[in-house]
């Protein structure tokens, strides 16, 4: 068996790969459009992952006017960071709002534009508490 993907709808494509590719630092691996069925799946990697790794689908349905709902059976998606400081610091610098700052030095949440909940996790040992994030509190859900 290999895990191949992770499929989340987009309802705003554009505003989705700013997020994953920009802020988060996703690679664009592959692309489809399907005039017929008006959809869009763009696959992202980890670069770390090599061309073989799994990856996340982003489907964007181009009639889709209303956000998605949240389902219960979905959680999040988790990515593995060198620094987590500086990976906050670079999605907030993209208006993107931390939730759970990473107090821990491992751990942090963000959303997505289309509010699916992102686990950052440092690389191997949590780093030591540092400003600004070690007294910051939660904000909103994650």
């Amino acid at each position: 068996m290999r895990y191949l993907h992770t499929m989340l709808r987009v309802r705003d494509l554009d505003a989705a790969l700013r997020f994953w590719t920009e802020a988060l630092g996703f690679v664009e691996s592959r692309r489809s459009v399907h005039e017929a069925g008006r959809f869009t799946l763009v696959f992202l990697r980890a670069p770390e992952d090599g061309p073989n790794g799994p990856e996340l689908e982003l489907t964007y349905n181009w009639d889709q006017a209303e956000p998605y709902s949240g389902g219960r059976n979905f959680g999040h998606i988790a990515v593995e960071v060198a620094d987590i400081y500086a990976a906050c610091a670079r999605l907030e610098a993209h208006g993107v709002t931390v939730l759970r700052p990473p107090r821990d030095g491992r751990m942090a949440f963000v959303r997505s534009p289309d509010e699916q909940s992102v686990e950052l996790l440092q690389r191997g040992a949590a780093l030591a508490p540092a400003e600004p994030w070690s007294s910051r509190p939660n904000t909103g859900t994650w």
